[in-house]
């Protein structure tokens, strides 16, 4: 195994195993490469790579601590690694959503409060009647943020908002070329919307599932990639 391997998989020990918990301040340099038989030179490495991907956090002059290791910090990566695939790999992320979101917008539909589901509305009320295909997309991550918040699940809302990097390039796509495609999404988060209020989790689920599925098809058309018999 590489060194900076082995230094990252003995960090990474100590917080799994409760010897460095949230928030934590990792001993001084020296003494913790001495404890774990390591380089300095490659611990140092290691804790670079980790706090890359949100496990620990550098504060010059301070030290370096374990980070609050939630959910949204440590997905952030996905939104960075998925605005890497670009074209038909797109499509392999609708159908991701298409699994996450409908379950996200069931379990809203039961988990939100009066509240959340009044600040729901609202943001569908924001759009003017002929608006622009930015103030769309803008309007369209919104509302989906606000879903996937609303179930209750930290893990579940994280991974959907590491997705929307991604799929708001096909969003933008979509509002330039295809006609009715503003008129469709109103409609359509209406729908997803009244059924969230009515606490009908399993009309929820199937607009939400129409909403996504419509977008992946008209993108699965417009590439020109046929779908799988299987």
């Amino acid at each position: 195994m590489p060194v900076t391997d082995e230094a990252i998989e003995k960090i990474k020990s100590m917080i799994v195993t409760g010897e460095l918990g949230p928030g934590d301040k990792l001993p001084k340099e020296a003494d913790l490469a001495e404890r774990l038989g390591l380089s300095r030179n490659s611990l140092r490495e290691a804790v670079k790579a980790l706090s890359l991907i949100h496990v620990l956090d550098v504060r010059q002059g301070d030290g370096t601590y374990v980070t609050t290791l939630e959910p949204n910090l440590l997905l952030d990566a996905l939104a960075f690694m998925v605005d890497f695939h670009q074209d038909d790999s797109v499509l392999e992320f609708f159908e991701v959503r298409r699994i996450l979101e409908p379950a996200a917008t069931a379990m809203a539909a039961t988990a939100m409060s009066d509240e959340d589901i009044a600040g729901l509305r609202a943001v569908l009320d924001e759009l003017g009647e002929d608006p622009s295909v930015e103030v769309l997309v803008a309007n369209d991550l919104e509302f989906h943020r606000r879903i996937a918040a609303g179930s209750g699940n930290t893990v579940l809302c994280s991974l959907i908002e590491g997705l929307s990097g991604s799929t708001a390039r096909a969003r933008i796509w979509r509002g330039l070329t295809q006609e009715g495609a503003v008129r469709r999404t109103r409609e359509q988060h209406a729908a997803i919307c009244d059924a969230i209020e009515s606490r009908q989790p399993d009309v929820a689920r199937a607009w939400a599932t129409v909403h996504v599925a419509g977008v992946e098809e008209w993108l699965r058309s417009a590439l020109g990639v046929p779908r799988s018999s299987s």
